[in-house]
């Protein structure tokens, strides 16, 4: 997937933007490991920290990507897709439209930055094939 095809991948975060949130959350993860709603923050930032293995691939991939809070999504997509998804989620924007890339439940089944990394690999590859 080459970004002249204008096509990206799209992650969108089970948590709200804004400092006061990153802050809480960063909190709810130390504090409530297990009841913390958002599995791609988790696997892609540590407590304060984006995890080094998905830094490296993010910055060296050809892959396009964007990253946006669920209140973000809601505001830049609301009239076209509503409350289509749960979050978080990896959807593939082209032009028209957006597809799953991910769903919820398989980002949340997820135990690593790696294992998000190969599952994006894999669907790449198979893509253009």
């Amino acid at each position: 997937m080459k970004s002249e095809t204008n096509q990206k991948l799209l992650f969108v975060y089970n948590a709200n933007s804004g400092a006061r949130n990153a802050i809480l959350d960063s909190m709810h993860k130390v504090f409530s490991p297990s009841t913390y709603d958002c599995n791609l923050c988790d696997i892609t930032f540590g407590v304060m920290a984006e995890n080094r293995a998905w830094k490296k691939f993010r910055e060296q991939s050809n892959i396009s990507m964007s990253f946006l809070h669920k209140d973000e999504f809601a505001k830049t997509y609301a009239s076209k897709f509503g409350h289509r998804y749960t979050f978080p989620i990896v959807l593939l924007e082209n032009e028209h439209e957006l597809e799953l890339f991910i769903s919820t439940e398989e980002l949340n089944a997820l135990q690593s930055a790696q294992e998000l990394i190969d599952t994006i690999q894999k669907r790449i590859k198979k893509m253009s094939q």
